[in-house]
């Protein structure tokens, strides 16, 4: 007995150091418990939070399928596995993938979804739609021309959870078409093709749905509120009062039908301000304020965002200025004017991937600021190209990270320069 406690001692010795000397690899042994995006995530203060604790935070692009088509861009060119392992190898760890209204409506008028080979002739017409449809299904073999449009966003989901990219969902707008301006009928609530019911029900839609997708972590109620400066009535109820009613019943909405994603709120003038909220400032014409208390058990889930596309600013200072002025100060609890504070993102910004661009003060400014900021953000757009836009079909995209085949990076040295720095100094955050 004696002889064998100095062999135990000497073992669990041999053990504990042979354990010491391999620690990364015991801690990723305890990472990977965690079964990923380890949702739901929650906002604490500035921060997002995944279940365990830790800071989330989205280094994004856009991915439309807002479209005429209402079907998620580029399938007629490359894989939806293609495009989100490309989207992978930027470091990129969020898409924010656009829809319209219109798909739920069609879903309800037809007490189903719509299918492919129906969406792209509606859109394109008899032969350009069947066209399209068979060079989608040449490079996604696993669709039929009878895959619905929702099975191809479920498609996109699932590849995303597979790569472990979140994936953030936008209302983009109502009526399927090319967004935004002040007299597409989409730009307020109760414009022409605005309806509010119509609205929260496919919001309601959406975040059920998304309850059967592993990387749906957030929704965002719309994009770019502005001034309907066609509809006089709609017009009328611009304004910041009127927004807070409408930001409840949607984030009600969304909340009753899944509870567990975080809802994003868009500001006024196409979401280039939000100072109301996190200000705590009347929310005119009225006198009432933002409030927490509003929002009754989700709380915890709201997050700020808003865009900026002042290409032509002549200053970083400037440009920083007016970011933390118009959303990123809510991001500041030290700031003594800040009553409400939010994690806030840019979800919108650009520029031509012209090779030149990218050397702007506007580009070279965020890249250095949102990791400044410790913020999120999603670049418009990812798209090459467009199935149709704004009429012409095959519409290329020079703003697109993609060409119009998307199969390469439209502008190499900006993705492997100050956009793959953005990324990483952004993501160095997340824990």
């Amino acid at each position: 007995m004696v002889m064998f406690i100095p062999s135990l001692l000497a073992a669990a010795s041999f053990f504990f150091l042979l354990s010491s000397a391999f620690p990364n690899e015991r801690r990723q042994e305890e990472v990977s418990t965690v079964s990923w995006p380890d949702g739901p995530f929650r906002v604490e203060g500035r921060w997002i939070l995944n279940a365990s604790g830790k800071n989330v935070t989205y280094a994004g692009v856009n991915w439309s399928g807002h479209g005429e088509a209402m079907v998620p861009e580029g399938l007629q060119h490359q894989s939806v596995e293609y495009i989100v392992s490309k989207i992978k190898s930027a470091g990129i760890n969020a898409i924010r993938l656009t829809f319209a209204i219109e798909m739920i409506d069609d879903i309800y008028a037809k007490d189903g979804d719509t299918d492919l080979e129906t969406s792209f002739v509606k859109a394109l017409g008899e032969q350009n739609g069947k066209k399209i449809l068979a060079q989608v299904l040449e490079k996604n073999p696993s669709f039929t021309a009878k895959t619905t449009r929702l099975e191809v966003f479920d498609a996109v989901a699932a590849e995303c959870a597979k790569q472990q990219i979140y994936v953030h969902l936008d209302n983009h707008i109502s009526k399927a078409k090319w967004c935004c301006g002040e007299t597409d009928g989409n730009a307020w609530w109760g414009d022409r093709e605005f309806p509010v019911n119509n609205w929260v029900r496919g919001l309601k839609y959406m975040a059920e749905h998304g309850k059967n997708w592993t990387a749906l972590t957030s929704i965002a109620l719309r994009n770019e509120p502005r001034n309907p400066s066609n509809n006089a009535a709609a017009a009328s109820t611009y304004n910041w009062e009127s927004w807070y009613k409408f930001v409840r019943q949607g984030t009600q909405g969304i909340f009753e039908s899944n509870p567990n994603v975080l809802i994003f709120l868009s500001g006024l003038s196409y979401d280039t301000y939000i100072e109301p909220v996190f200000l705590g400032t009347a929310l005119t014409p009225g006198n009432g304020r933002f409030s927490r208390d509003d929002f009754p058990g989700h709380a915890d889930k709201l997050v700020l965002e808003i865009h900026n596309y002042e290409r032509t600013i002549g200053s970083c200072q400037s440009l920083s200025g007016n970011l933390y002025k118009k959303g990123f100060q809510a991001m500041h609890a030290e700031d003594r004017g800040t009553v409400n504070v939010f994690p806030t993102m840019l979800t919108e910004f650009g520029f031509p991937q012209d090779g030149k661009a990218h050397r702007d003060v506007y580009a070279q400014c965020l890249s250095t600021y949102l990791p400044e900021q410790k913020a999120g953000f999603f670049y418009w757009v990812l798209n090459g190209c467009y199935y149709i836009r704004s009429g012409t079909q095959e519409y290329d995209e020079a703003w697109g990270l993609l060409t119009a085949d998307w199969k390469e990076w439209r502008d190499p040295a900006y993705i492997n320069g100050a956009f793959k720095t953005m990324v990483e100094g952004v993501k160095g955050y997340l824990e």
